[in-house]
């Protein structure tokens, strides 16, 4: 005999959800707007010629030569360090095409990194009053983060853009964990650990690292748990700094020194910040949610009659108001550095994980349904409304803001120098989804290149001409060796020309990201954002020891400017510059290195030869006649 159901009281204060129910909408919210993010950027799946720039170091590896871009000469080319070998360890066990072992850890990473962030954020919520049944834990911030087209852009694109986010995620979800409970030393130093890979994911994430692991060493604790947090945390980064140092000859790496990481270029940093947030209104979604929560919190606060000031320092910095305020702060670090370099030349790509941070505290947002029997009755159903509200327009916004292409005229290098750079490799290979090297074999110039390095057996300097379809070639001097002197391209774009010829091709750059000549000179003032180095092809001649002379070279070079660079490239100190990355890596070699790391990293040269002539003190070269 089935029991009698409850009858109807008035004032019913049954919840209007049970745990349970609660538990599942939060569970299936996790699993869908993780599997949102992974489709959308599958829809989007793509690799930058940047990201070309990575697998060409992989390449590298694989072959025996070393994490070098070209052999032979000792140059740190990807700024990810932990990218570079998580995509060499995967490329080395599975033994597929390196765009495919990319793609796949991409998609993984990115999906991961959702999921972890809305995990934490739950935990976070749950803890308080707000996990109690009746209380729905929506999808909001981490809808707002996938909505954004850069955001799906960069889930692929080859970049390390997709592990920043997922390390993010992975200290928040561990921070907040610590912050819950009475955390074990095994926990603690597994987020030492963690934390500690920060400038190794990315040189700027040392600002999330150093703040985690400052908020674990000053927390309540022995003096024995805080010496090995240090020696945890420092341990791989420390280690490869000194390693990096030694070998490299660079305290980071070469592309930090390329341009020019430590300066500042806050008028074009506003103009990136603005060029990501106006077009999708996005300060909209984190104006809604934050506000919410905040008041949440703070009717939280008041109800419970919560003193903090009756806590000691060291026991609030244990606390999950101090992990949200960690993040929050990294967010506004990271933000007030991106905009004072410049940002960036890719729409977007810098400030995602600025943008990832501010959403992680609202990746999910509680909303608490009245109990049963009063609705309209109690303060309860105006707090339902206004949580609903807010979750509601945040979920219209990000329809309207995942329907736009990207980058408005995002195809066109205006005059802020930012692209939609997805779209604009799309428009200029004919691919709608280039992967593969032999996909930019279209893009202009790179089919002529590798031709030309096919039918010239003696080898020689590429320089690209003022033709899409033709390449300038300056040839070795007689005699030619058996098997011919080897190829150099010099071209800006480094992935794509590395990625479609042989490891026996040198390709180097005048921006410097892999050429270190053209690193260290100094920074123009007036150039795009991201490329604002540009070393004359002269030097490049003179450094490659090709054939100094007309008809030889082309129309555009100056025998004189090649002459001229040849003397400047006898400056003891640009002599010594090289030799820490060309030089045979002997122990006095490391040794050297390791001491004058950071010397080297300051060190310019004018990229004018007879400028430099001169700040060095030599003898210019005799004058021939034009």
């Amino acid at each position: 005999m089935r029991s009698a159901e409850p009858a109807a009281v008035d004032g019913d204060t049954r919840e209007s959800v049970s745990a349970s129910t609660a538990r599942w909408v939060y569970l299936g919210g996790v699993v869908l707007t993780a599997a949102l993010f992974v489709w959308g950027g599958w829809q989007r799946r793509w690799i930058a010629d940047d990201g070309l720039i990575v697998l060409r170091t992989v390449r590298n590896l694989l072959a025996g030569n070393g994490p070098v871009f070209n052999a032979g000469e000792r140059v740190e080319a990807n700024t990810s360090t932990l990218w570079t070998y998580l995509v060499y360890a995967f490329g080395w066990l599975t033994h597929i095409r390196l765009e495919y072992v990319v793609l796949t850890l991409a998609l993984v990473l990115s999906g991961g990194a959702i999921a972890l962030a809305m995990i934490g954020t739950g935990a976070l919520w749950r803890r308080s009053s707000f996990g109690s049944a009746g209380t729905l834990l929506l999808p909001a911030g981490a809808l707002a983060y996938i909505a954004v087209p850069p955001a799906r852009d960069f889930a692929t694109s080859g970049l390390e853009s997709c592990l920043v986010i997922f390390w993010i995620a992975l200290v928040w979800v561990l921070l907040v964990r610590w912050s819950q409970r009475e955390p074990s030393t095994a926990s603690v130093l597994t987020l030492a650990f963690v934390a500690g890979l920060g400038p190794l994911v990315r040189p700027e994430m040392v600002i999330l690292a150093g703040l985690a692991l400052l908020l674990i060493f000053l927390a309540p604790g022995t003096w024995k748990l805080r010496v090995a947090i240090v020696a945890v945390a420092g341990a791989a980064p420390v280690l490869y700094q000194i390693w990096r140092m030694g070998y490299y000859g660079l305290p980071y790496p070469n592309t930090a020194v390329s341009k020019d990481a430590g300066g500042a270029k806050w008028g074009q940093g506003f103009t990136y910040l603005w060029n990501l947030v106006g077009p999708y209104w996005l300060w909209l979604p984190l104006l809604l949610l934050g506000g919410y929560a905040a008041w949440m919190l703070l009717r939280r606060t008041r109800g419970t009659g919560t003193d903090l000031t009756s806590r000691t320092w060291q026991s609030r910095l244990h606390s999950p108001a101090a992990v949200v305020a960690v993040i929050l702060v990294t967010a506004l670090l990271l933000g007030i550095y991106s905009v004072r370099v410049g940002g960036d030349f890719m729409h977007g790509r810098v400030l995602l994980p600025v943008l990832f941070c501010f959403i992680l505290p609202i990746a999910v947002l509680p909303v608490r349904l009245p109990p049963r029997g009063q609705w309209g009755r109690t303060p309860a159903t105006g707090l339902f409304a206004v949580g609903a509200v807010a979750w509601l327009a945040t979920v219209v916004w990000a329809i309207v803001a995942s329907t736009a292409q990207g980058m408005p005229n995002g195809t066109v290098v205006g005059k802020s120098g930012i692209v939609d750079e997805r779209a604009f490799y799309v428009l200029n290979t004919g691919h709608a989804h280039p992967i593969r090297a032999e996909d930019y074999l279209d893009y202009p110039r790179i089919r002529a290149m590798v031709e030309t390095i096919a039918n010239t057996p003696d080898g020689g300097l590429l320089l690209p001409a003022a033709y899409f379809t033709y390449w300038d070639l300056v040839p070795p001097p007689a005699p030619i060796p058996e098997g011919g002197a080897g190829h150099t391209v010099y071209f800006l774009n480094l992935g794509m020309t590395s990625m479609n010829v042989g490891l026996d091709v040198k390709v180097i750059d005048q921006m410097g990201l892999a050429y270190p000549l053209a690193a260290h000179t100094e920074r123009l003032g007036d150039g795009r954002i991201g490329h604002d180095k540009a070393l004359y092809p002269d030097w490049v001649v003179a450094d490659t020891g090709m054939v100094d002379q007309h008809p030889w070279l082309p129309w555009y070079l100056d025998e004189n400017w090649v002459a001229q660079a040849k003397v400047a490239l006898m400056c003891p100190d640009t002599e010594e510059l090289l030799a820490s990355s060309r030089g045979e890596l002997t122990r006095p070699l490391f040794i050297r290195n390791l001491k004058r790391a950071f010397h080297y990293a300051e060190y310019r040269i004018d990229r004018v030869p007879a400028y430099e002539i001169e700040r060095c003190g030599l003898t210019p070269p005799p004058e021939r006649p034009k």
